[in-house]
This record gives C-alpha cells, structure tokens and sequence, in this order.
C-alpha cells in the first residue's frame, strides 16, 4: 500500500511569515487559491510528486491533534530533512534561512555522514540541510 500525496503538518503562528520564509528561503511555491489574507488556505506546499507541507495556526493544529498540547518553538520531536546537490548549496540554503529570521542550530561542517547544517524556521522547527556527495 502507499499513501499519496504524504502531508507532514506543523503549527505556526503568523500565516503570512510562514510563507514567507519558506518561500524566500526553500524557494517554495504555496498550493492554493489565496484567502483574503493573501495566503492559501489550508496553506501548503508541495515538496516533490508524492509530498507536501501543511502549515497550520496553532490553535487549529491543537484542534486536530485533539487537544493535545502543542510542542513549544524549543522543542522538536523531528527533524525536517532535505539533501542539497552541493555543499555550496547546503551553505546558500542554510544562509538565506538565517537571513529570513531562521535561527541557525548548527553550521554547515563535515559530518560522518556528509556536509550537514541545520537551522530552526520562524516557529522553531528544525530542517537539516545535507549533501552526501563529494562536490
């Protein structure tokens, strides 16, 4: 069985900032037709063929996940990836999303497993940028 396309849903707390960072910074495109605040609702994105990104208000991401209380901006029970063709690409990408307002978590260095950086967006959500190539 698959599941197409698969959402991964996060809170926000400013609609239009949110898609202003991952517009400016992942060079993402929002879904929709936009509602008066000039934003799509529900506001999404799509990442690839079978993938996307739903931006939630925290107080309707507390209504779906039934009350449950939603994680602080400080806490993180997963990491966002995506893999960049270079590490000039890993640098440029983590760069634009500290300039954006993003809070860089860790520079972009070598690790074991490539050339890594990561940074949190506007609500604290944590996005690791890695090229595993040799470029």
């Amino acid at each position: 069985m698959s599941y197409a396309p698969l959402l991964v849903s996060l809170p926000i707390a400013d609609r239009r900032a949110a898609s202003a960072f991952y517009h400016d910074v992942l060079g993402l495109d929002p879904v929709g037709v936009p509602a008066e605040d000039g934003v799509p609702e529900p506001l999404q994105f799509a990442l690839s063929e079978g993938a996307r990104l739903m931006l939630i208000p925290e107080g309707g991401f507390g209504w779906v996940i039934g009350g449950r209380e939603v994680a602080r901006p400080v806490q993180s029970e997963c990491i966002l990836g995506l893999d960049s063709h270079s590490r000039a690409g890993v640098d440029d990408l983590v760069e634009r999303a500290r300039r954006a307002g993003g809070t860089i978590v860790s520079a972009p260095a070598d690790q074991p497993w490539g050339y890594a950086g990561s940074f949190t967006d506007l609500d604290g959500h944590l996005w690791m940028i890695t090229c595993t190539s040799a470029s």
